[in-house]
């Protein structure tokens, strides 16, 4: 189980938290919209994690639109 980044913000880190994302495993395939909409998570926190992901061999998943 890899943490999150350091760098995140504490108000991302609580977010991401509460809606149980506690390790970058649990955020691989998890649509970037979905996590958009946490308070807290913003553009910084996105970059941060996609880049976190990436070293991991991880993503977010796509977002899906109908």
């Amino acid at each position: 189980m890899t943490p999150l980044p350091t760098g995140l913000a504490a108000p991302a880190r609580e977010a991401l938290d509460r809606a149980g994302y506690r390790c970058l495993e649990d955020l691989d395939g998890i649509p970037e919209a979905s996590l958009r909409h946490l308070p807290g998570v913003g553009p910084k926190a996105l970059r941060l994690l996609r880049l976190a992901l990436a070293g991991k061999g991880l993503a977010l998943g796509a977002d899906t639109r109908f």
